[in-house]
This record gives C-alpha cells, structure tokens and sequence, in this order.
C-alpha cells in the first residue's frame, strides 16, 4: 500500500525521489508479518497482528510505543522526545522527521518493535 502523498525530499541514495513516508512505508512494509494500514486517526500504522509497531503523521512526524527502560535509553541518546499527547509519560514517544537521517532512525527504531514482538512471540 504506498503512503500518502506529500513534499518530496530528495537525497543523495536510491531514496532520492520518494517522499520520507514512502522510504519509510517500503522498507517497514517489506518486513514478514508487517501490516501497514491507516490508522484511526488518519495516522498511518505499522503492525504485525494486533501489536503497532509505530505509526507516521504525514511526512514529518513518527509515533512509537517503548517500554520504560528503552524508552529512557533512547530519550537519553536523543533519538526520542516524549509524545505530544502524553505529556511527561515514559513509553509513548515522538521523533521528527526531517532528514534522511531522521528516515534511517525512524525504521531502526520500528525495527527495535518489530524486534521485540517477534522475540515475545517466539517466547509465548
């Protein structure tokens, strides 16, 4: 399912031409197991069964859910700040998306989810 539309950014790699949520949609996307869907906010989501692994806000913002302890290892690196809609909370987490850089950060840290759930899983 291709993301949905929005300024272009172009870079210097393969990526050059396709927009920060179309990167991000074919690689997550590509993943076994990944859903990508709207969500029901108008969000665009990420999942493998019923476990979200992130979800994106147009072209510049990306949503996650961590738990506390990867939640303050990653606000500590700054790869992280906490979600707008629940301020001061520890777990739900926000990260900017501006930069190729920011689109490289953004799929590792839904591959950290994708990571977890495949390992609890694995466990269950």
């Amino acid at each position: 399912m291709p993301a949905r539309g929005g300024p272009t950014t172009r870079g210097d790699d393969d990526a050059g031409h396709r927009s920060f949520s179309e990167q991000i949609t074919a690689e997550v996307g590509s993943w076994p197991g990944v859903v990508v869907d709207d969500g029901e906010l108008g969000e665009l989501a990420f999942k493998v069964g019923t476990r979200e692994l992130g979800h994106l806000h147009g072209e510049h913002a990306a949503h996650f859910g961590f738990p506390k302890s990867v939640w303050r290892q990653l606000h500590a690196e700054g790869r992280i700040e906490g979600h707008p809609v629940f301020p001061g909370k520890i777990g739900p987490a926000s990260r900017r998306v501006d930069t190729e850089d920011d689109v490289r950060d953004v799929i590792e840290l839904m591959r950290l989810n994708y990571d977890r759930n495949r390992e609890r899983r694995a466990t269950a």
